[in-house]
């Protein structure tokens, strides 16, 4: 490929080595110079870097100023959920509970008491209790979850499904709160 300059300026010789008066006139339109096309200033790559480096500052700024206002917003609401004579041992039951539409409630021994966000951390489908295994599992992508901790035990899932903390006075099981599933 031939990259000779033609009369002192700045455009290439085509591919085909024709000259420019006999060029289709798509080539005129939208002149390719490799040269200047290979090119980058430094200018231009510190407004890249600088613009990058910014978008990564705001991102931070956004996850900082989220958190601070999920603590400023104070405890989440308790509500009641059952009572512990209608949850028999070995049972789960569905709920609902502010920000987090569709939880689960399970009981897996006469002491224990777990609920979770109902929504798998991969792709949010909904995970169902197997209590005689002690895993929820997600029906989607074959993920698993531990049924005591919530923590991803295989498949895809990555992170743990989110607590529901739970209180129990007198008969009631209440919701109290959640705790952001870790890794």
């Amino acid at each position: 490929m031939a990259h000779k300059k033609q009369r002192g300026d700045d455009r290439t010789i085509a591919p085909d080595g024709r000259p420019l008066d006999e060029q289709p006139k798509w080539r005129l339109d939208f002149p390719i110079d490799l040269d200047r096309d290979n090119y980058v200033a430094r200018r231009d790559f510190t407004k890249f870097m600088v613009l990058i480096s910014g978008s990564f500052v705001v991102g931070q700024v956004w996850i900082g100023l989220d958190n601070l206002f999920r603590r400023a917003a104070g405890k989440m609401p308790v509500k009641p959920v059952v009572s512990l004579s209608d949850l028999p041992v070995g049972g789960s039951m569905s709920f609902r509970y502010p920000k987090y539409e569709h939880c689960i409630i399970v009981r897996p021994d006469e002491q224990t008491l777990v609920a979770f966000n109902n929504k798998c951390t991969h792709l949010h489908c909904p995970v169902r209790p197997i209590v005689e295994r002690e895993v929820f599992q997600c029906p989607c992508h074959s993920g698993y979850f531990d049924l005591r901790t919530g923590r991803p035990t295989k498949g895809p899932p990555r992170r743990a499904l989110h607590r529901i903390t739970l209180e129990v006075r007198e008969d009631m099981i209440y919701a109290t709160g959640v705790e952001i599933g870790a890794t």
